[in-house]
């Protein structure tokens, strides 16, 4: 008779009883999402029978007893989300029958077991949060039925095998947070189901591969926080699914690719602390499901595309510590999702857009800044120009004017003397009247006259 054991979420106690290794005949043990304390009995692994084993989310502790690699019929071992400590057994996957294995988020220390690389059978694995050791590219084999694994926040080294292009069902690899150096291989190219890819947080060099053009299934990539470099790919433009992407803290140059204007299922664009350069691309603006976008940290110039205005899921806006010049669109006073704006250390200038996040925008978010104004504490109101002021203007633009138009006069009557001075009486007296007529030119009143007529200049 098969014996099946589910207590899951049952506000359980206590620890787990030794007398269960008694029960040779149970085939599934789930006493997971309780409150269990203790250690895991060794009494375990007399369960022959046993094929699943959960035990995630509790208060367990202690080591995980080797005894559990003894059962050769287990092929779903969860005992994730506890407070387990020391190695892993060696001989966890020994009988080669595992499909189903976690241990993340515990305090697990120590290499990869060596009967990992043969567990061929691996469906989906979780040893991320730990701080297991040992190289990467050494101490996993190819896993044909793998769909998903996740090996982030451990001090695993070495580079990246190529090993991982040969599992054609893989739809998750997540290694981000560890100490992996080398270059990205090509053969990742060969993983077309792959929906999401985090190589976050390591030491990557290189470029991105020209063969990641190939995985259309991609939805999530993140490479932020390597020393990735070039050029990114055109191949990418093929990545249409794509919702989040993140390539920040990088070394990326040139300018920000305007194919990813077409990624239209995108809600996650962050491309800060590189070395971008050019103009933001108006392609950007068809993002229209957009909630945040980093571009800060680059060399990014020229103006802020007015077209903005149709990413009206917007919320956080940053693009900080650039070269951006002119005026703020007012197109922005349209995006009524924007709750958070970063443009500080740029060269814009002119009146804040009226909108919530550029009013509510702290001094941080707005200095560095030439020239901006609004309502706003941290700078200077919008104002006109005084009176005074205006006066002042007027006398700078026009009595340059006055004083060449004439001098101008003088030096034309002049000629026309010189010129005219063997014609008739009549004709000298009207040089002498136009010679008069410039003497009596009084530039002040006409100064004044012209100060009253442009009051409201």
């Amino acid at each position: 008779m098969r014996v099946i054991i589910y207590l899951h979420t049952n506000n359980l106690s206590s620890t787990i009883p030794t007398k269960i290794g008694n029960l040779k005949s149970l085939v599934n043990l789930a006493l997971n999402t309780n409150q269990l304390s203790g250690s895991i009995p060794t009494t375990l692994g007399d369960l022959t029978n046993l094929t699943t084993l959960y035990l995630h989310l509790n208060n367990l502790s202690g080591t995980i007893p080797k005894e559990l690699g003894n059962i050769h019929e287990l092929t779903e071992l969860i005992l994730s989300n506890n407070q387990f400590s020391g190695y892993l057994p060696q001989n966890i996957c020994g009988s080669g029958s595992l499909t189903n294995f976690s241990v993340g988020s515990n305090h697990l220390s120590g290499p990869i077991p060596k009967s990992f690389k043969t567990c061929t059978r691996l469906f989906r694995v979780r040893l991320e949060g730990n701080q297991l050791t040992g190289n990467i590219s050494e101490d996993f084999g190819v896993y044909p039925s793998l769909n998903f694994i996740d090996l982030s926040n451990n001090q695993l080294y070495g580079q990246i095998s190529p090993n991982w292009g040969l599992s054609p069902n893989l739809t998750t690899l997540l290694i981000a947070g560890n100490n992996l150096t080398g270059s990205i291989p090509t053969e990742f190219g060969n993983a077309t189901q792959i929906h999401e890819l985090d190589l976050s947080s390591n030491g990557l060099v290189g470029a991105i591969p020209k063969e990641f053009g190939g995985l259309t299934s991609m939805v999530k990539l993140m490479l932020d926080g390597n020393q990735l470099s070039g050029r990114v790919p055109s191949e990418l433009k093929s990545l249409t699914d794509l919702e989040y992407l993140d390539l920040s803290a990088n070394e990326f140059n040139d300018s920000i690719p305007s194919f990813v204007g077409d990624f239209q299922k995108l809600h996650y664009l962050n491309l800060s602390n590189n070395k971008f350069s050019q103009a933001i691309p108006f392609q950007l603006a068809k993002l229209i499901h957009l909630s945040q976008l980093d571009l800060s940290f680059n060399a990014v110039e020229g103006q802020i595309p007015p077209d903005i205005r149709n990413m009206q899921s917007l919320e956080i806006l940053n693009i900080s510590h650039n070269n951006l010049s002119g005026f703020i669109p007012t197109s922005f006073e349209d995006m009524h999702w924007l709750s958070y704006v970063d443009i500080s250390y740029n060269d814009l200038e002119g009146p804040l857009p009226n909108n919530k996040a550029f009013q509510a925008a702290t001094q941080e978010a707005l200095q560095g800044n030439k020239g901006l104004c609004g309502n706003t504490r941290f700078l200077q109101p919008c104002n006109k120009q005084t009176p005074k002021k205006d006066h002042k203007l007027v006398f700078m633009i026009i009595f340059p004017i006055l004083g060449a138009l004439a001098l101008l006069a003088f030096i034309f009557a002049l000629v026309a003397k010189r010129k005219k001075k063997h014609q008739h009486g009549e004709n000298t007296n009207m040089n002498e009247e136009i010679s008069f007529s410039i003497l009596k030119f009084d530039g002040k009143t006409m100064f004044e006259e012209i100060v009253k007529a442009t009051e409201d200049f």
